[in-house]
């Protein structure tokens, strides 16, 4: 009724009321033929664009032109997993760095080349992984590894075939071949024996000059509260052993007590990690390992540096392994471990400099590369989704200016019916991004008037807005994509100025007593 251009006389506005009065009437067209109904409910607009529609039947009812493309999305999804290796790796860098603190004696000073501390790479190990889907079912995975240590280095190479048997579990083949150890042969089955407990076992025969190796693995686990995992471990074969541990993992903390008897390791560990809940999913650790092989005590620290990038560092000081520091970098599924054995002893300088080194770096680094390359990286993608939506917006501005324009009339009325009964009026809104003290000095105010369109919404006395971006109202468009929105409304209702600020996507109901402004002071 407001975009009708039989209710405006004036030749602009009536122009302007046939071009919005035809997108109502496309989108009235839309739904209310259950046809391309359903199509809309699925795909949104750009289902309706797409080809191919026509030889659907039209006389399909809803129910089965969305089976129909249920189907056909079944059948999409199933070709993008053929496509989807789902590669992942791990790069392991072992560093010898005891020269820096355990030096030779006076004596041995003048050997050539002493003057400087020796820092070598005594171990490396490298291994990948990739996946190639066979059916919904059924999936291949190839994976590999080379390792080195002291100049002495060897590979192996491992083929698996999993198939998903049923919702409750999972088996899987395994063979491998290796350059140091003969051909294995493995079976791994998972299976869930009730809702809150499942079992998992995995059989081996690893070939060797000795004869064949047979192993066993059996894990059984149960929930035992939302929170908590109990794991009972048994292991025979090669280092057998027995473990239990209980997981405890929540929004802001992850904590593990386990218990292992065996050959040759039987230890007691105690671990507790807690959370942050910052933008950058910081989490801070700290455990303590005891055993027939010495004591360990581990403390580090993890930190989110990117989208899909974090950073983490431990000390570990332990009797009789010594202090190392250990530097990890997970870069989406790819895994990057620096392990640097520092010293022998138990020397308070070598923790001094493990501990805090890793956290002057990473300042220096977060301040001077990580920032600023953050920064400019997130300026460069709204910039490219400016430029790919400026048509867009520019086409909603226009379709939002004339809408108000149009407004105008209506909103008069619903401003004097107001009025009458010192209801609701909108004296200003607007919408966009906002200034405050904790912005940048360069950040600036990119905010629209929409005064006019959210009065126009006002209906005996109230306004109710939905939980849903309001760049999608009638008289709306978005000044700043990309970027965080709100609406700030100032009204006046029973002769009393109200004020309220609501996120882009909050729902808004006005008016509201705790809105009001205290002009006591």
């Amino acid at each position: 009724m407001l975009y009708h251009p039989d209710k405006h006389r004036d030749p602009e506005l009536k122009s302007q009321a046939e071009r919005l009065f035809n997108l109502v009437h496309q989108a009235y067209e839309v739904l209310s033929d259950p046809h391309t109904r359903a199509i809309y409910d699925i795909y949104g607009k750009r289902g309706l664009e797409m080809e191919g529609w026509e030889v659907v039947e039209r006389r399909r009812t809803p129910a089965e032109i969305r089976e129909e493309f249920e189907r056909l999305q079944r059948e999409r999804e199933e070709r993008r997993l053929q496509q989807r290796t789902n590669p992942k790796g791990t790069i392991s860098v072992g560093i010898d760095a005891t020269d820096l603190f355990d030096r030779y004696e006076e004596e041995y000073e003048d050997v050539s080349g002493s003057g400087f501390p020796q820092i070598e790479i005594n171990k490396m190990h490298i291994s990948q992984s990739i996946e190639a889907p066979l059916t919904a079912t059924d999936t291949a995975i190839l994976s590999g590894s080379l390792s080195t240590q002291n100049g002495n280095g060897g590979g192996s190479i491992n083929f698996a075939l999993r198939r998903v048997t049923s919702a409750k579990g999972w088996g899987e083949l395994e063979f491998g071949a290796g350059d140091l150890q003969g051909p294995l042969f493995g079976l791994k089955l998972f299976r869930n024996l009730t809702p809150r407990c499942f079992v998992t076992t995995n059989c081996a025969l690893q070939f060797s000059s000795r004869g064949i190796r047979p192993g066993l693995t059996t894990v059984l686990a149960r929930n035992l509260d939302k929170n908590t995992v109990g794991y009972l471990q048994w292991r025979w074969g090669i280092q057998s052993a027995m473990n239990t541990s209980i997981v405890r993992d929540t929004k802001t903390s992850h904590f593990t007590v386990a218990l292992q008897l065996g050959i040759p390791h039987s230890f007691a560990l105690i671990s507790y990690q807690h959370k942050f809940q910052d933008d950058d999913q910081t989490r801070v650790k700290g455990s303590l390992k005891a055993g027939f092989f010495g004591t360990v005590v581990e403390y580090g620290a993890e930190r989110k540096i990117s989208r899909h990038s974090v950073l983490g560092a431990a000390v570990s000081i332990g009797v009789p392994q010594g202090v190392s520091l250990k530097v990890k970098l997970n870069r989406a599924s790819q895994t990057y471990f620096f392990p640097i054995h520092l010293t022998d002893q138990l020397l308070p300088s070598a923790v001094f400099y493990a501990t805090v080194g890793p956290l002057v770096v990473y300042f220096a680094m977060h301040r001077l590369i990580i920032k600023p390359y953050l920064r400019a990286q997130k300026e460069k993608e709204l910039e490219k989704q400016r430029e790919s939506t400026a048509t867009d917006i520019l086409q909603k501005k226009q379709e939002a200016e004339a809408a108000v324009r149009l407004m105008q009339e209506s909103v008069r009325r619903i401003i004097e019916a107001e009025e009458s009964r010192m209801g609701l009026i909108i004296v200003n809104a607007w919408y966009g991004k906002f200034v405050n003290d904790k912005s940048k000095k360069s950040e600036k105010v990119k905010v629209i008037d929409v005064t006019v369109p959210l009065q126009c919404l006002v209906k005996d006395s109230k306004l109710i807005l939905t939980e849903a971006s309001k760049a999608g109202l009638p008289g709306f468009y978005d000044p700043c994509v990309g970027e965080e929105k709100n609406l700030k409304v100032l009204y006046q209702f029973r002769g009393v100025l109200h004020q309220v600020m609501a996120l882009d996507s909050e729902a808004l109901r006005i008016p509201k007593q705790s809105h009001r402004i205290d002009t006591d002071g």
